[in-house]
């Protein structure tokens, strides 16, 4: 007996848009796009614009870019846009020393991160 296996066929565009270096930590940024992540691209504008926190500022122009990408280059209807994937990597730290006591310096870690952020139309199911 012979089986034969039907492939379904992903249809569904996926645009990203990548901030790189950001001068932030990624356990800070990690916390607000677990905020957004599944919603929809006019929800998360709304609980960008007003959460309390410093890392909102570069995750919403992330945000903005993926769209714009998916607008211009695909032509997708930015209302029907979902973010698919968020996520923030560890980026390079920048190593600065503060003097302590006794001529001796300790090393200071000032972290940065990069923010991907991926959004495609929703599926109607």
């Amino acid at each position: 007996m012979r089986v034969q296996e039907i492939m379904a066929i992903d249809t569904t565009v996926e645009t990203k848009a990548i901030a790189r270096y950001i001068r932030m930590s990624p356990l800070k940024v990690r916390r607000v796009l677990d905020q957004i992540r599944g919603r929809s691209y006019r929800e998360a504008l709304i609980i960008l614009e007003f959460m309390p926190y410093r890392a909102c500022e570069p995750i919403l122009k992330v945000l903005r870019s993926a769209v714009a990408n998916a607008e211009h280059n695909v032509g997708l209807d930015p209302a029907s846009l979902v973010i698919t994937k968020a996520y923030a990597d560890m980026g390079p730290s920048l190593r600065r020393y503060r003097p302590r006591a006794q001529g001796r310096a300790y090393q200071i870690r000032k972290p940065t991160c990069h923010i991907t952020v991926a959004v495609s139309p929703e599926v109607d199911e």
